[in-house]
């Protein structure tokens, strides 16, 4: 492993955002801890770099010990820690707020809230322990974090949570040279997806297909984000397809 070299942590990194982010940034030359929950997947992500190194670790975000493991296990493995996009994170069926399962609701929060927290706060430990001191994690809101779709309570409440991470983060970390930002995306072309090319509800009431972007472009966004030098940070960026309908009134 060349000097310097970067090392990450991408979770989710099996499948759509966290795969693009990935393989972007592996094949910019960075050593990348994959985690997820399916090793599959993430030996496959691992397989379509062309550069770069992988070190693929089954992990469960939702689980505090995982996560604390996946973040010892990098240290150990390449020696310290650069950059974390914590990215993994999991959506409900649309249904009216009011049938909403509360059980469903607290395995939402697990993974997009607690889940999130969970890596920040290891990041933290390892950046600020290590020599030089400091690294960037990158948190992936969405463009949710800024308004919802219909019947989308248990992801909007948790990615506008987000944004309070983000922000605590951001400025926790100065004493520590840690830079932390948040990038919120709008239809990315992934399995989650999939079905806004079928026709989605809008606040109207009227079901819409929606433009969407290639994910690559997303992976591209996240690594200009990642190959910032610690002083300068994005603390928010929303890329989004041109022609989604986010940005008018509906």
């Amino acid at each position: 492993m060349a000097a310097h070299q970067k090392i990450a942590i991408v979770t989710g990194a099996g499948t759509g955002v966290g795969r693009a982010a990935a393989l972007a940034m592996m094949n910019a030359g960075y050593a990348i801890a994959l985690a997820g929950r399916r090793l599959d997947k993430l030996e496959e992500t691992a397989r379509m770099a062309t550069a770069g190194a992988a070190l693929p670790v089954a992990t469960d975000v939702a689980d505090v010990d995982q996560v604390n493991a996946l973040f010892d296990r990098t240290v150990a493995h390449f020696g310290r820690l650069d950059v974390v996009f914590n990215n993994a994170g999991r959506n409900a069926p649309g249904v009216p707020l009011e049938d909403l399962d509360p059980t469903l609701w607290r395995e939402i929060v697990d993974v997009n809230l607690s889940g999130m927290f969970y890596g920040v706060q290891a990041a933290f430990r390892v950046m600020k322990a290590q020599d030089p001191m400091g690294g960037r994690i990158i948190n992936n809101g969405s463009v949710s974090a800024h308004a919802p779709r219909p019947n989308s309570i248990p992801y909007t409440a948790t990615k506008h949570a987000v944004t309070g991470i983000t922000k605590s983060a951001a400025l926790d970390g100065r004493k520590y040279n840690i830079a932390c930002g948040q990038i919120d995306i709008g239809n990315a072309a992934t399995e989650m997806t999939e079905r806004m090319a079928q026709g989605v509800p809008q606040a109207n009431g009227e079901v819409k297909i929606e433009p969407l972007m290639d994910v690559d472009h997303v992976g591209q966004a996240i690594l200009q984000m990642a190959e910032l030098p610690l002083e300068s940070n994005i603390l928010n960026m929303a890329i989004m397809a041109t022609k989604m309908p986010w940005v008018g009134r509906g």
